[in-house]
């Protein structure tokens, strides 16, 4: 490298690269999106799946708070549960029962006892009857699990 000569003169100018488009993303782009939206697809399923439980257990809430007798928060509570059961049941298993059956089916479609022989015994006469001695904490509570359990097994 004798002489005044620059070799670097002879080399062509620098040509940047095109820029990157912003379409269509790359692969991981498009993972990210199906990942984001199955989980929100699962998200929105989990809640709609579950509404039915959420309304039911808000409405027991209520009944409690509101209830100014025994008697009435037996209606309640056998009202509530009934319905419940029509949501999670077919029409035809529940509809008809009433009395001992209908505490039967309570205690063996949510595998919860304690309706038959126990605190949700008042179910059967409670809601018919001028008045009813309860105990309102057991069967609040009787009727709590049978609605989470109940919903649980809901298709």
């Amino acid at each position: 490298m004798s002489g005044g000569a620059d070799p670097l003169a002879a080399l062509r100018p620098l040509h940047p690269p095109a820029p990157v488009d912003w379409w269509p993303p790359a692969p991981g782009w498009w993972a990210l999106t199906v990942l984001l939206l199955g989980l929100l697809g699962l998200a929105w399923w989990q809640y709609r799946r579950t509404a039915l439980r959420r309304v039911a257990l808000a409405e027991l809430h209520r009944l409690e708070r509101s209830a100014p007798d025994d008697s009435r928060l037996s209606a309640g509570v056998n009202q509530l549960l009934r319905r419940v059961a029509l949501a999670c049941f077919s029409r035809r298993q529940v509809a008809g029962l009433s009395g001992e059956a209908w505490l039967q089916f309570l205690d063996a479609q949510a595998r919860v006892k304690g309706f038959h022989s126990g605190p949700g015994r008042v179910l059967a006469t409670g809601p018919f009857a001028p008045a009813c001695a309860l105990d309102r904490g057991a069967l609040l509570e009787l009727a709590r699990q049978w609605i989470l359990a109940a919903c649980r097994r809901r298709p």
